[in-house]
């Protein structure tokens, strides 16, 4: 019998050893390296290539063809049955593909892909393997969320072998594991988990998936600081890693894309959670802005681009003399380093001095931006609060500052614009790179290039 060899692989960029180390040589990170069971290869076994429905053929191909001669016809993608799962997606599930679904406890990963997948049941074989809950639980979550049950096929079981073996009898489209972090390999001696097995399931999984034509739908937890458990080298594997965000005090629900080789990434989609499950926000901007009908000081609406689509958003400031010798400078839902620097072109080139007042920023619905249009906002919602006067309720204001005080255009100008008209807003103040030749009827687009201009402006 061949005797099993055991590598140590990084947690952290999924480098490997053939002997346990202190330092990781490539990232440079301590006591990141895990042992890895090897399960001993068959001497003499050759490597065929796999081919599964469609002519797929699998990664273990080794037929070499001509770039040329590579079929360019596009893949029919498979409909979530949620628009918003799907443009998230990029259109769709691509058969063979491997999505990843991370989120929070409680943040409904496992309701999202319950509800796809009775939908998807209906028309198409799907089979859905919960390795955290039992058979029961899952038919009584379904049952309170008024789901179709019919058509569904279910297995409670964590072991891959097992899996794939049912996999290959039942051949569906659609298989979905809830979790990964719950599956386990015979082979490696660790516990389900772990760096090894988590790495090794989900790389067995994907061949199958890649092999047989099959959409697989992996559930992965997060860390405290929101990245996903487990290896890195888990997010190389898959095709679409996504991250459904929420807090338990909101009732909506933001997914994320955060990598997709077949969309686009930082595609949003926004999700209710009500009770009878997971409902998509046709019209983000609309729950993005309820707003009261007093306007008060430091609040202003901004437009920014996420994924495909321009959503509207509330920023808010408040800011108060600081009885400390360090003021605070707190944002929710922006980058904080990137406020202190404002905060700095608002003093040098705006004249205004906000040294002594404590800082706090926070963008309404709990949207984090991570797009720079929103710099010329943020310094105009603290001009409004700094000076106890509020604005306008119809203007909308996007655009990008330099440390030098310019107002830098955005990508998607005109299209923010029409959004903002669309919603009854009558004045934008953009950059002189952005504004249109003929503004949208109602609209007053005032263009500026310089940060003393857009405070002029207001």
């Amino acid at each position: 019998m061949a005797k099993a060899k055991s590598a140590f692989v990084c947690t952290e960029c999924g480098a490997d050893y053939s002997k346990w180390q202190g330092q990781c040589s490539s990232c440079r990170e301590w006591n990141t390296l895990s042992e890895v069971r090897l399960a001993p290869s068959r001497p003499g076994a050759p490597a065929a290539a796999t081919t599964g429905r469609s002519g797929y053929a699998g990664v273990t191909s080794r037929e070499v063809v001509d770039l040329s001669a590579v079929d360019l016809s596009e893949v029919p993608r498979l409909s979530s049955t949620f628009d918003e799962f799907d443009r998230v997606l990029g259109g769709g599930l691509v058969p063979g593909s491997a999505v990843l679904l991370g989120g929070h406890p409680g943040a409904g990963k496992s309701t999202l892909l319950l509800q796809t997948a009775c939908k998807l049941a209906q028309g198409r074989r799907v089979l859905y393997v919960t390795g955290e809950e039992s058979l029961s639980q899952v038919a009584m979550r379904a049952h309170r969320l008024q789901l179709p049950t019919q058509g569904l096929k279910m297995l409670a079981e964590t072991s891959v072998e097992t899996i794939l073996a049912v996999a290959e009898r039942e051949r569906p489209e659609i298989l979905v594991i809830d979790s990964i972090q719950t599956m386990h390999l015979e082979d490696i001696s660790s516990a389900p988990g772990g760096v090894a097995q988590v790495r090794e399931s989900a790389a067995a999984l994907t061949r199958f998936a890649k092999g047989s034509n099959t959409v697989l739908l992996l559930v992965g937890h997060v860390t405290k600081d929101g990245s996903l458990a487990g290896p890195k080298v888990l997010e190389h594997m898959i095709d679409a890693s996504l991250l459904l965000e929420g807090g338990a005090d909101s009732r909506f629900r933001t997914l994320r894309g955060q990598k997709n080789r077949f969309g686009a990434v930082n595609e949003l989609g926004v999700f209710a959670m009500l009770e009878h499950g997971l409902k998509e926000v046709k019209n983000p901007s609309a729950i993005f802005l309820s707003r009261g009908e007093e306007q008060s000081p430091g609040s202003l609406v901004m437009v920014v681009w996420e994924g495909t689509r321009p959503i509207l958003v509330e920023v808010q400031a408040l800011l108060d003399d600081s009885p400390l010798g360090n003021p605070r400078r707190v944002a929710v839902g922006l980058d904080a380093n990137r406020l202190a620097m404002l905060l700095a072109v608002l003093h040098r080139h705006g004249g205004l001095f906000t040294g002594d007042q404590d800082v706090f920023l926070n963008v309404v619905g709990g949207v984090k931006v991570l797009e720079t249009s929103a710099d010329l906002a943020v310094l105009l919602a603290v001009v409004s609060s700094l000076q106890g006067r509020a604005l306008a309720k119809e203007l909308v204001v996007f655009g990008e500052v330099g440390l030098s005080g310019e107002i830098r255009p955005v990508p998607s100008g005109q299209e923010r614009i029409v959004e903002a008209a669309k919603h009854g807003f009558t004045r934008a103040i953009v950059p002189r790179g952005n504004a249109p030749k003929q503004a949208p009827a109602g609209m007053e687009v005032v263009a500026v290039d310089k940060l003393s201009e857009a405070l002029e402006a207001l």
